[in-house]
């Protein structure tokens, strides 16, 4: 499928994607750029640098950063799409909201992690980093509780957006069915041998049945008469 023949549901999809798997990333981003599970707390020699897995750190910094920018370019094909109603118009800057909310953290564990990076290289002799350690603990709790929070928030924003959608495809049936009736009512009222005609066949019908009715119900009689008998 070429890039031109997208749908605004195919853009959709694959803006959901990226925005999960961006917000994946950012956790374990999160976790890497604190330091947790860095081998430099066992090791007290002083060529050790204090902050192991700087490249890996720097490589998912760039994967990230060109995952916001594909990101980017999906909002922005989805903004040139015609929009078909508030359900739309709330999805668009949801997805937009969803963005801010994403680059505004990727910049912040940016900037916590040099901030950090700073802080250690200036205590690099100090051997008794204890109360560091608890520091990037508590950090790393915050941060899980706001990832837990952002992912609800985004939950029940879906879920808006699905019940607004119903409810226009609701509102757009029942429209359709009054239309419907009208057009029926007219009709009826300009031809009234028509009319006649239905009320006649109905009341065949119904008479059709009472004595199909009375036919099996006499026959039942006679079966259960003769079993008995």
């Amino acid at each position: 499928m070429s890039a031109t023949a997208l749908t605004y549901e195919d853009l959709r999809k694959q803006a959901r994607h990226l925005e999960n798997d961006i917000d994946l990333k950012l956790v374990a981003f999160s976790k890497l750029g604190a330091g947790i599970n860095t081998p430099h707390a066992h090791n007290t020699a002083d060529t050790v640098p204090l902050l192991s897995g700087e490249d890996t750190f720097e490589a998912m910094s760039l994967e990230i950063e060109q995952l916001l920018k594909k990101l980017t370019q999906i909002n922005e094909r989805m903004s040139e799409q015609p929009v078909s109603g508030a359900g739309m118009l709330h999805t668009l800057h949801r997805h937009k909201d969803i963005l801010t909310d994403l680059s505004r953290d990727y910049r912040k564990i940016n900037s916590q992690h040099e901030t950090r990076r700073e802080r250690e290289d200036l205590l690099r002799t100090s051997k008794n980093d204890s109360f560091r350690t608890e520091g990037v603990n508590r950090r790393d709790l915050y941060t899980k509780e706001n990832t837990h929070l952002y992912n609800s928030d985004r939950l029940v924003n879906d879920q808006i957006s699905i019940a607004m959608e119903t409810r226009e495809h609701l509102s757009g049936q029942r429209q359709t069915l009054k239309r419907l009736q009208t057009r029926f009512n007219d009709v009826s009222n300009r031809f009234p041998m028509i009319n006649s005609l239905i009320q006649r066949i109905n009341m065949r019908k119904k008479r059709d049945s009472v004595i199909v009715g009375l036919v099996v119900g006499v026959c039942t009689l006679l079966i259960l008469f003769y079993a008995f008998h």
